[in-house]
């Protein structure tokens, strides 16, 4: 199959190079110094699961260069969704699907906004990796995995065809989801939780869900989500919340979320789409979310100096 990766970050620098390690036409779609480092060099990964350079890549800033593939892969930050998707507009031909792999649950209808409903498929991923450096990808945790499904539910050829393309790769495990909501909603619960509460209180996830005040607060938050989810008509497994803190409870005593990390770096964060989802959302389906109201308050001036509106 004929792939573009736009953003080649931890998350579709490892799944795009795992896709061309396999065979497929990748085109990466990146900018400055990493774009230059992979023209030059290539796509180097490091992982868990086996590295693997990709040399020659095909990289380039402009995807009207690229036409028209079976597959984007939309790897961007929450925030970058809308503005990535027009990006992608010459890429997509009649039978064109974009899939989407980002931390929230709006992406899909940002991306459907843009492109079509028709061309947009929902995606999860499942992996701790970052960028170690321009060119350079690092996958440190987590069996990569991906949940992949049409937004109605059906299992159709064309996203069965997606589904072997990322199972035929090597370190990567596919799931064909015949409910893509409940998936988004069910890492969105996790990863919202554990990031706000760990970007507020800048302690690893170890001492967070030990010390008692800090429990309470992840608890706490995940119950909000899980009230609107359901309000949102999220078919949720009765006790969700208390299944994900068992999760919680599994990940490494020093793991720390991005969202987290990029605050405390002074860096913009996907702040807006994960916490500020959950209060925008809640408050449109009329419930209560005074937690994640606290932490988007409490982060907000950090966020907004990262991104130049406010000095202090």
């Amino acid at each position: 199959m004929r792939f573009a990766v736009i953003g080649v970050g931890g998350v579709g620098g490892y799944f795009g190079a795992r896709l061309a390690e396999a065979g497929h036409d990748v085109t990466f779609v990146a900018r400055g110094a990493h774009r230059a480092a992979i023209a030059e060099s290539g796509l180097h990964v490091k992982s868990l699961a086996g590295d693997v350079s990709i040399r020659p890549a095909v990289v380039t800033e402009d995807t009207r260069s690229v036409g028209v593939v079976d597959c984007v892969v939309l790897a961007v930050k929450t925030w970058q969704v809308t503005e990535a998707a027009r990006s992608a507009a010459p890429l997509v031909g009649p039978g064109t699907l974009v899939l989407p792999l980002q931390n929230g649950v709006e992406a899909p209808d940002q991306v459907a906004a843009v492109l079509g409903r028709e061309h947009t498929l929902g995606g999860v991923a499942k992996i701790i990796s970052f960028v170690a450096g321009p060119g350079r990808i690092e996958h440190a945790g987590a069996a990569p995995a991906l949940v992949i499904g049409e937004l109605d539910g059906r299992h159709t050829e064309r996203v069965e065809a997606v589904c072997r393309a990322f199972d035929g790769a090597k370190g990567t495990s596919v799931t064909l989801s015949s409910d893509i909501q409940l998936a988004l909603w069910e890492k969105f619960m996790f990863i919202t939780s554990w990031a706000g509460v760990g970007a507020v209180t800048r302690a690893p996830m170890g001492v967070v869900r030990t010390l008692p005040e800090t429990r309470r607060l992840i608890e706490g938050a995940l119950l909000e989500i899980e009230r609107v989810a359901q309000a949102r008509g999220i078919r949720l497994a009765p006790g969700a919340a208390r299944a994900i803190m068992d999760f919680v409870d599994s990940v490494p005593a020093d793991g720390t979320a991005s969202l987290q990390r990029d605050i405390a770096a002074g860096r913009p964060s996907e702040l807006n789409d994960l916490t500020g989802a959950v209060v925008r959302l809640g408050a449109r389906a009329g419930v209560p979310t005074p937690i994640n109201d606290f932490i988007l308050g409490a982060l907000s001036p950090l966020e907004q100096r990262a991104r130049g509106l406010v000095a202090f």
